[in-house]
């Protein structure tokens, strides 16, 4: 009786099984997913990403497949998005499913348990934090602020060159040095002793930014990530970061106090945005509670995010322009003449530099610093062109194929900034067809910041400088391969001879 008993249950729970798997794979079926290539068993497509660029290989299958695709990358559901059109039907029609993001083992661990803007789920505490950042941090009125530290930096990056002008320099480092510390006095004032610690830690969490560890892929199996030693390297990282954050913040908060007791002579100190983040923890102007790992967090990241970016947009434009002498000698044109014998660079005067402007957005649309946006995960099932989107697919949005997509743009491998002369496409998230800053309500908030201080840059290194490719390189062998990683530069430094056009004094 009881080997009967025994027998029917096992038939009986058999039959479930096959029954469910029965409904579950036809509720699959059911789905109309977008096309993609073949999945290959527990890895799914992931080995058409690994070792190669993967901006160029998903643009790739896009051509075969269509502007939005469907891959398996390990465990995770995954769509690729190629075209403006289907950028902005994610992105905007259904911003508010894709308005979260999913989560890293990096994020999780170097930003305070997703404490940061850009890796917190999205909620009202992430609402409240972006309007903070929008409206107090990072607006155009707070980056104007930032000028004399722009022109600071700028003019000391223009002695650096001059004092190696006729030889060879690296300017990728030189870019990379003067963005450092710039984003670094604008995040937490002055010059500090533990600066370049913080710079180069900040910079090695950006190279973890484009590896994905085995847990991220592989949700079901995190605990190899201890055993493989990536936690344990993000940990280390995190409390040598967490060491010099929390000296930086407590001498802040000294000096706050000082103000407060009227040792410096009640006059306020020059507002950082860790002295943002300081006055509006104290203040009920925001309905959002600030903790010390919120201002950490937000901190890293403005260091994490900016440094990169910033630099490597920079060092394309650079590139681009050196690639086409044409281009070159038009934008120092405009420069010189809008600025002669003047000693400084002002904000407002950077506005009148049409061309210049140009030359930005052509670079960033053929070299966006981030290629692929930072990953969208859907916090509900939605359409997308007529597919099926399920609930917790990753999104990622191919900036870099959509800056050369033809059915947008006439000849889009071509370098030529003219083209803006006609429309009006701009980066505020508006114009879906260049969005190196990103779009939708996960749009990078530092823009303005951002833009500054690639124009500021620029407009220096064309006024007071001349430039040559080293060793009789011709434009039309200059190397423009770039390298893989979440921020993408060129694979290779680049090297210019500088010589001196306008001496720092603006005499000529």
């Amino acid at each position: 009786m009881e080997i009967q008993l025994s027998y029917f249950l096992a038939t009986f729970f058999f039959f479930l099984f096959l029954l469910a798997k029965h409904y579950f794979n036809k509720s699959r079926t059911d789905q109309k997913l977008p096309p993609g290539p073949r999945k290959l068993p527990f890895i799914g497509n992931l080995h058409q990403l690994v070792g190669s660029l993967p901006h160029r290989s998903l643009k790739k299958l896009s051509e075969k497949y269509g502007p939005l695709m469907h891959l398996q990358i390990g465990e995770l559901k995954t769509i690729v998005v190629s075209s403006a059109r289907i950028a902005e039907e994610t992105l905007k029609t259904n911003g508010l499913v894709f308005a979260d993001r999913p989560e890293l083992l990096l994020t999780k661990i170097m930003f305070y348990n997703f404490s940061d803007l850009g890796s917190s789920p999205y909620g009202e505490h992430w609402r409240q934090m972006r309007k903070l950042c929008i409206m107090e941090l990072l607006s155009p009125k707070k980056v104007q602020s930032f000028q004399n530290i722009m022109v600071e930096e700028f003019s000391r990056l223009v002695s650096s060159i001059q004092s190696s002008q006729g030889v060879p320099i690296n300017l990728t480092e030189k870019i990379l040095e003067a963005e450092s510390t710039i984003i670094c006095r604008a995040a937490v004032g002055r010059r500090y002793s533990d600066q370049k610690a913080l710079i180069s830690l900040a910079r090695e969490t950006a190279s973890f930014a484009g590896i994905f560890n085995v847990g991220d892929i592989f949700p079901s199996l995190k605990f190899l990530d201890s055993l493989f030693g990536s936690k344990r390297k993000l940990v280390n990282m995190h409390k040598k970061v967490d060491f010099i954050l929390e000296n930086i913040f407590r001498e802040h908060e000294e000096d706050r106090l000082s103000i407060t007791r009227g040792q410096t002579g009640d006059q306020p100190l020059e507002e950082d945005l860790l002295d943002v983040f300081l006055r509006l923890k104290d203040s009920d102007e925001f309905q959002v509670s600030i903790t010390k790992e919120n201002i950490k967090a937000n901190i890293l990241e403005l260091l994490f995010a900016g440094i990169e970016t910033s630099s490597t947009a920079i060092e394309w434009a650079m590139a681009t322009m050196m690639k086409h002498p044409r281009v070159m000698e038009k934008a120092q044109r405009e420069v010189r003449q809008a600025f002669k014998g003047n000693k400084k660079i002002s904000h407002s005067d950077i506005q009148n530099l049409s061309y210049l402007k140009m030359v930005i957005k052509e670079s960033l649309r053929l070299y966006p610093p981030g290629p692929l946006l930072g990953p969208r995960l859907s916090r509900a099932k939605c359409t997308i062109d007529g597919y099926d989107i399920p609930a917790n697919t990753i999104a990622i949005i191919n900036g870099w194929a959509i800056g050369r997509d033809p059915e947008f743009w006439d000849n889009p491998e071509v370098f030529e900034p003219e083209r803006f002369s006609n429309i009006s496409t701009s980066f505020t998230g508006a114009n879906f067809e260049l969005i190196p800053f990103g779009a939708g309500r996960r749009m990078c908030p530092g823009i303005s910041f951002g833009l500054a201080s690639i124009e500021h840059s620029l407009a220096y290194l064309l006024y007071h400088f001349d430039w040559k490719l080293p060793g009789g390189i011709s434009p039309e062998e200059f190397d423009m391969t770039e390298k893989a990683g979440a921020t993408s530069g060129r694979k290779h430094g680049l090297c210019l001879i500088p010589t001196s056009y306008v001496p720092l004094d603006g005499s000529s």
